[in-house]
């Protein structure tokens, strides 16, 4: 199973469901998950509002309704980290919704590249701020597709789960989005 990257082992995973299990009966035992993911939840919605006060505030709705809606959670084969995302996702979505504006992009170099990669083109100035445009210009929800599995290197699976569609559904709108980003790009010389 992969997690960020990284191989998620299932003896990791099942490890996991007990503490959520143990946090279901008592709250208390909710530390350890809380601890395991603080961060990076905490970047993830960085990355969206490039403001840190606004970001903790928002971990913290993230964290209280996390723990709120655990009797609720139901495992899922992923791990627990892509059911906080999923409401980290909301969160930052509502809170662009209540103020009215649209949200930020952070953008990494080596993340364009990838991106650019993907879409095969070579990344010189003119390319970069076209991608980067096309990118501004992307609806919130492939928006978030994108930076979820170029950004955040996530899998597929994932994916799915923070967004709550099939897995077979994200590979499918990834795919799509990136032929549209490939077609807003100017010409190769």
């Amino acid at each position: 199973m992969e997690h960020s990257g990284k191989t998620v082992s299932e003896e990791a995973i099942r490890q996991e469901w007990l503490e959520i299990q143990a946090a279901q009966r008592d709250r208390t035992q909710f530390r350890p998950l809380y601890n395991r993911y603080y961060e990076s939840i905490f970047r993830f919605v960085y990355r969206r509002t490039a403001d840190e006060d606004l970001t903790a505030d928002l971990c913290s709705q993230v964290f209280l309704k996390a723990m709120t809606r655990l009797d609720g959670y139901q495992f899922q084969g992923v791990p627990f980290s892509a059911w906080l995302f999923r409401i980290a996702s909301n969160e930052v979505a509502q809170h662009y919704r209540k103020v009215n504006k649209d949200r930020v992009v952070s953008v990494e170099e080596e993340q364009l590249s990838d991106l650019a990669d993907e879409i095969e083109e070579e990344l010189g100035e003119d390319h970069r701020q076209a991608l980067l445009g096309a990118l501004d210009d992307l609806p919130e929800k492939d928006l978030e597709l994108i930076e979820l599995r170029f950004f955040e290197q996530r899998p597929f699976k994932e994916i799915a789960e923070i967004l709550d569609i099939t897995e077979s559904n994200a590979k499918v709108r990834t795919y799509r989005i990136l032929e549209r980003l490939k077609k807003k790009m100017p010409p190769q010389r």
